[in-house]
């Protein structure tokens, strides 16, 4: 009987346990937390945004380090794939914008619930409240693990399990609070495996203006966003962008946090441009600027501004245009409205940081793809020892990229070690 043990019920966890079981292997599951795919329960707001119905070169172009080591569990086991694996075991998905796919029902609960049944139908056993502590490696070859369980009343017990393979799927350390506190990679350093420096990745940037604080709350649909670094524009996306407290968010600002925060960490100089008027150009602008000025010019210039933006952000730019709410709209001479025209162009201020692991969406870095065999997921260091999902120097942007990611090498893995052949 071949014994595999897999470190983790997530994501990749759970998909990979699943596939390795056969009738000859016997598979569990040693999970730290009292319950199984916490984090998989909150993803995509709680709706759990499965994958994405995109190519798999559109994929592989989503992915900020070397996506190509993806293109063998792709190939293997994809989108489609995926969407018939949950459909067979009772989660419906659709199709929404972007081509994102979720699970009908709107409730990543839903697709939990679904795996760990899933994995008790194929008789995998997952044993909760086990942290591994490290793994058993006798002559380059794994043979086991050790690790703490917790019991009742604070009781702790060291216990070791004999495997034939193991496979470490025990995420990243983002979200820490659901048990991805960064745990594989010490085993993986341990096992004799380069870890790529992990940092947080789709992530909320931090400012330190005063004024931008009182934006808190405020969201910007169907803008322009540049990244300035040391004076020139190095990035720029198109779409939403939100402030919260002292930081600003939303699915433009994550896209573009890993290039941010790896620069921010370089010590560069990094500012945030946002266009609030992205299909206007400025000469288009300027003439709606003095027809307004013409029209309202018996009026404040509160009057206009509220025609331009949310009523939320006239303070911010009343503040960085240095115009004042008591100004009359007659008064506005031609230096004035093209201040107030520049700035509506270019809205920006300087990024001073990022936010923490408990604010990532996922984890960038992790087990160098070097050394693990993309067509198994097999470690070249160590034998019957695989890597499966976000503790891999894989990460993308969102869209469902990254789940998918982790289903595709958890299955790749699980296929590998429990020797089914595809």
């Amino acid at each position: 009987m071949n014994n595999i043990i897999v470190v983790g019920a997530g994501a990749a966890g759970l998909m990979a346990a699943g596939q390795a079981c056969g009738e000859s292997s016997k598979v569990i599951i040693l999970e730290k937390m009292k319950f199984p795919g916490r984090k998989l329960r909150i993803t995509g707001k709680g709706r759990c945004n499965l994958t994405n119905n995109a190519s798999v070169k559109a994929f592989i172009e989503q992915f900020k380090s070397d996506g190509r080591f993806l293109f063998s569990a792709f190939h293997r086991f994809f989108n489609q794939d995926l969407i018939e694996f949950f459909d067979e075991i009772g989660v419906t998905c659709k199709t929404e914008r972007g081509g994102r796919v979720f699970p009908e029902s709107d409730k990543a609960q839903d697709v939990v619930d679904a795996l760990v049944e899933y994995n008790r139908n194929n008789d995998v056993k997952i044993i909760k409240n086990v942290k591994v502590e490290s793994l058993e490696i006798k002559e380059g070859r794994i043979i086991g693990v050790t690790g703490i369980r917790s019991g009742g009343k604070g009781k702790n017990e060291k216990v070791t399990y004999p495997a034939d393979s193991v496979i470490i799927c025990c995420g990243g350390a983002s979200y820490p609070r659901t048990g991805s506190t960064g745990d594989g990679y010490r085993l993986a350093k341990n096992a004799g495996h380069e870890i790529i420096p992990v940092r947080p990745s789709l992530v909320p940037l931090k400012y330190k203006d005063n004024v931008l604080k009182k934006l808190n709350g405020l969201i910007l649909k169907n803008v322009k966003v540049q990244v300035w670094m040391d004076g020139n524009s190095v990035r720029e996306e198109f779409g939403e962008a939100s402030f919260i407290d002292d930081r600003i968010s939303g699915p433009v600002i994550l896209k573009m946090s890993r290039f941010i925060v790896d620069s921010l960490d370089l010590k560069k100089k990094i500012f945030i441009s946002i266009d609030l008027k992205p299909a206007l150009k400025e000469e288009k602008l300027l003439r709606r600027l003095e027809r307004e000025c013409t029209q309202f010019s018996d009026e404040k210039i509160d009057k206009i501004l509220r025609k331009l933006m949310p009523s939320n952000l006239i303070g911010t730019c009343l503040a960085y245009t240095g115009l004042s709410s008591e100004l009359d709209v007659s008064s506005l001479n031609s230096v004035k409205i093209n201040c107030l025209l520049k700035w509506l162009k270019d809205f920006r201020f300087e990024i001073s940081g990022y936010g923490s692991f408990d604010e990532a969406i996922i984890t960038a870095g992790g087990v160098s793809t070097k050394q693990i065999d993309p067509r198994t997921m097999e470690s070249k260091i160590v034998k019957d020892l695989y890597f499966a999902g976000e503790i891999l120097d894989i990460d993308a942007n969102t869209g469902g990229y990254n789940l998918q990611a982790a289903f595709s090498t958890g299955w790749l893995a699980g296929r590998s070690a429990g020797g089914i052949y595809y």
